[in-house]
C-alpha cells in the first residue's frame, strides 16, 4: 500500500474503537447513519444486536453486499474490512440496509494482499474477542479452496456461500482441522427444507421413478461462472428415485439474457436470479413430474446466510471441537428468523 496508509492491523483496532464512538473512520467515505454508543464486548444490547462482527469478503459484488446488508438487518456488525478480488482497487464502501436503515463502513483489501487481511484478522479479534469474528465468503468458484484453506490457517469460523471449487477437497480440509463452518451449496431456507423432503423421499422410496428419464433446466445471471451448485444437490436425491444415468454434465446452463427470459425469468431479474426446473418422464412419455423453485432477487439467499453466521456464532459458544455444519443442520436447530 501507499505510505497515506498506516500499518493495517493498528488500523484496525483505531477504526473499531473509533466507529463505536461515533467518529468518522480513516478511509473516505459518505457518513452512514450512528446507532448508539455500545460497549465493546457483550452478548446482545437493547437495540437487539448481537457483539458478533462479520468480515464479508467478495463485496462489492452484489451477492456479497445483499448478504452484508442482511446481517445489519438482523443484528449483526460488519467487521470494518473485507477481503475482494484480486483486480479491485482498494476502496472504502458503506453497505447501507434500507428495511434497518442501519449502515457500516467497510474497507476492502484485495485478495493479493493476503498478509494485510491477516494483519487486520489479528486486530479484529484482539478488538472484538476471538470467538466474535466471522467471515461470509461470496467470492469466485476458483478462490473456494485457497480461501478455506486460508480461513483455517487463521482460525476465523466461515459460511461458505460461494460454489464451485473441489467440495471433497473443501469438507476435508475444514474437517480434518476441526475447524468450525457452515458450507452449503444454497442459503435460502425454504430450498434447503425442500432439499431435505427430497432427501427424506429418496431414502423412504429409493427406485420410485425407475425407468423414468431426468432432466435439468438451470437459469441464473450471466456472472455466474459455474453449474449450480443447488441443481446438483437436488439431482444427487432425484438420482436415487430413478435408474437414469443423468450426469452434472447433462445439466442445461442457461447463463444469456433472452435464454433466461424465455425460461420466465423477469426482465428486472436478469441480473440476479436462480431459476430452475426439473422433470421425470415415463419411458412412454404418458407421464411427466416436474419440480420448480424461482428465486429472482437475492433476499432469501442473503437472509439464510445471516442466520447461518448467528448459528455458527452459537456453536462456537457451545463447542470446543468445530466440524462442517450444513444449513439443514441450522434448520434443525431452529436458528431462522
Amino acid at each position: 500500500m501507499g505510505n497515506s496508509y498506516i500499518n493495517l492491523s493498528t488500523a484496525i483496532l483505531l477504526l473499531f474503537v473509533s466507529s463505536l464512538r461515533g467518529a468518522r473512520g480513516f478511509f473516505p467515505a459518505a457518513p452512514p447513519k450512528r446507532g448508539p454508543r455500545v460497549p465493546l464486548f457483550m452478548s446482545s444490547n437493547d437495540d437487539g444486536e448481537m457483539d458478533v462482527h462479520v468480515m464479508v469478503n467478495g463485496m462489492p459484488g452484489p451477492m456479497a453486499t445483499a448478504a452484508a446488508e442482511a446481517c445489519l438487518r438482523k443484528g449483526l456488525k460488519l467487521a470494518p474490512v473485507a477481503m475482494t478480488g484480486p483486480d479491485v482497487e482498494p476502496m472504502t464502501i458503506v453497505v447501507y440496509d434500507p428495511v434497518s436503515e442501519k449502515s457500516s463502513e467497510v474497507r476492502l483489501i484485495p485478495s493479493t494482499q493476503m498478509d494485510e487481511i491477516a494483519a487486520a484478522i489479528e486486530g479484529l479479534k484482539t478488538a472484538c474477542g476471538e470467538k466474535n469474528v466471522l467471515a461470509i465468503d461470496y467470492t469466485h468458484p476458483s478462490a473456494v479452496n485457497s480461501n478455506a484453506e486460508f480461513y483455517v490457517s487463521q482460525k476465523l469460523p466461515f459460511v461458505m456461500g460461494t460454489t464451485g471449487g473441489d467440495r471433497e477437497k473443501l469438507l476435508n480440509v475444514v474437517n480434518e482441522a476441526k475447524h468450525f463452518a457452515v458450507i452449503a451449496p444454497n442459503m435460502a431456507k425454504q430450498i434447503v427444507a425442500l432439499q431435505a423432503a427430497l432427501e427424506d423421499l429418496a431414502k423412504k422410496f429409493p427406485g420410485a421413478f425407475t425407468t423414468y428419464k431426468m432432466a435439468c433446466r438451470e437459469s441464473h445471471q450471466k456472472t455466474k461462472a459455474d453449474t449450480s451448485g443447488t441443481a446438483k444437490a437436488v439431482i444427487d436425491s432425484l438420482k436415487q428415485l430413478t435408474d437414469d444415468d443423468f450426469t452434472y454434465d447433462d445439466i442445461e446452463m442457461i447463463r444469456d439474457e433472452q435464454g433466461a427470459i424465455d425460461f420466465g425469468v423477469p426482465e428486472e431479474a436478469l441480473n440476479g436470479h436462480a431459476f430452475h426446473r426439473y422433470t421425470l418422464t415415463s419411458a412412454d412419455g404418458t407421464t411427466q413430474f416436474a419440480l420448480e423453485h424461482n428465486v429472482a432477487g437475492r433476499t432469501i439467499y442473503a437472509e439464510g446466510t445471516a442466520d447461518a453466521v448467528k448459528f455458527l456464532a452459537d456453536r462456537l459458544r457451545d463447542s470446543t471441537d468445530g466440524k462442517v455444519f450444513t444449513m439443514i443442520n441450522v434448520l434443525e436447530a431452529g436458528a431462522l428468523e
